[in-house]
C-alpha cells in the first residue's frame, strides 16, 4: 500500500521531485560558495599601462588570468606603490600578491620571472638619431627626457649625471594623467630623445604609429652596479611558500597566454635567462 500511495503522490505532483533535487543541488553548492577563495592583489589605482581602478592595465589582465587559473575570486587593494607599502599593505595582510616587481626585490618572496624588459631610448625615426649607448657622444648636444618618480630619478638620470649630462636632462612625471607626457614630448619634437622604462614606452609609443623607434639602452648594467634591464616577477609575503609555488606553476602553465597579453600592450620583451625559464 505504501508503494501505491507513493505512486499516487508522484502522479499527482510530478514537479516536486525535480524541486527537491534542485534544492539539494543548491544546498550542496552553498558550502563551496561560502568558502570561495579570494586572491587579494595590491595594485596602483592610476598607473597605465600597468594597472588602474578600471582594470585596463596588463597587470590587471594577468591578475584576472591568475584568479581564474587558481579558481579564486579576484579582489583589489588599491594603493600607490611608494615607500612602506610592503610593510603597511602586504605584510599587514591587506593583500596577498603583487603582480609586477623586480625579481631581486628582497622585501618579498618572489616567483620565477614572467618577463624581462629594459629601459629604452625613444626617438623620432625621421630625426636620424641612431642612439643605443649611454656613451654616445651625440647625447651631449641633445635634450633628453627622463622619468621622475616622486622625488627620485630613475637609473638613466643617475647614469647621465655620471657622464656630465645633468644639464641636458628634462624630468617628466610618468604616472596618472601625465604618464604619456614624456612620449608625447618626443613625438612633438619638444625632446630630442627620452630614456623610458620599456613597458611604458612601448604602450604609449603605439599611439604615434611608426613615427617613434625604441632601442634598448646599453650597457645593460652601468658599472659598477646600476642596472637598466630587469626581470619581473610576482611577489608574496615572506613565508607564504604555498602561494609562491601555486603562482610558479600558474606562470609555467600560462606562459604563452601571459606573453600574448604583454604583446598586446606593446611591452618590449628580452629573452629570459635559461635559469628563469624553469625555476628560481
Amino acid at each position: 500500500m505504501c508503494s501505491r500511495f507513493l505512486e499516487k503522490r508522484r502522479a499527482s505532483s510530478p514537479v516536486r521531485p525535480r524541486v527537491a533535487a534542485f534544492a539539494l543541488l543548491i544546498a550542496a553548492t552553498l558550502p563551496i560558495l561560502a568558502h570561495a577563495r579570494d586572491l587579494r592583489v595590491c595594485a596602483d589605482p592610476d598607473n597605465l599601462p600597468f594597472s588602474n581602478t578600471k582594470q585596463q592595465g596588463f597587470e590587471n589582465r594577468i591578475a584576472e588570468l591568475a584568479a581564474r587559473d587558481l579558481h579564486a575570486q579576484l579582489q583589489y587593494e588599491w594603493q600607490r606603490m611608494g615607500r612602506g607599502f610592503v610593510r603597511d599593505f602586504l605584510n599587514a595582510g591587506r593583500c596577498d600578491l603583487l603582480i609586477g616587481i623586480p625579481s631581486n626585490f628582497r622585501a618579498v618572496l618572489t616567483t620565477t620571472p614572467y618577463y624581462r624588459s629594459s629601459y629604452v631610448f625613444v626617438a623620432r625615426r625621421d630625426n636620424g638619431l641612431k642612439l643605443a649607448s649611454l656613451d654616445d657622444p651625440s647625447l651631449h648636444r641633445l635634450k633628453i627626457g627622463i622619468q621622475a618618480l616622486d622625488e627620485d630619478y630613475t637609473p638613466p638620470a643617475t647614469a647621465l649625471a655620471r657622464r656630465g649630462l645633468q644639464n641636458e636632462i628634462v624630468p617628466f612625471d610618468s604616472t596618472g594623467d601625465e604618464a604619456d607626457s614624456i612620449i608625447r614630448a618626443v613625438a612633438k619634437r619638444q625632446l630630442d630623445t627620452a630614456i623610458v622604462w620599456g613597458p611604458l614606452a612601448g604602450f604609449y609609443a603605439r599611439k604615434f604609429g611608426n613615427a617613434l623607434q625604441l632601442t634598448p639602452v646599453t650597457p645593460q648594467v652601468d658599472p659598477p652596479n646600476l642596472p637598466f634591464t630587469f626581470s619581473i616577477s610576482m611577489g608574496v609575503r615572506k613565508g607564504n611558500t604555498a602561494l609562491q609555488h601555486e603562482l610558479d606553476n600558474f606562470l609555467q602553465r600560462r606562459r604563452s597566454d601571459i606573453r600574448r597579453i604583454l604583446d598586446q600592450y606593446g611591452v618590449p620583451q628580452l629573452e629570459l635567462a635559461p635559469s628563469a625559464e624553469g625555476g628560481h
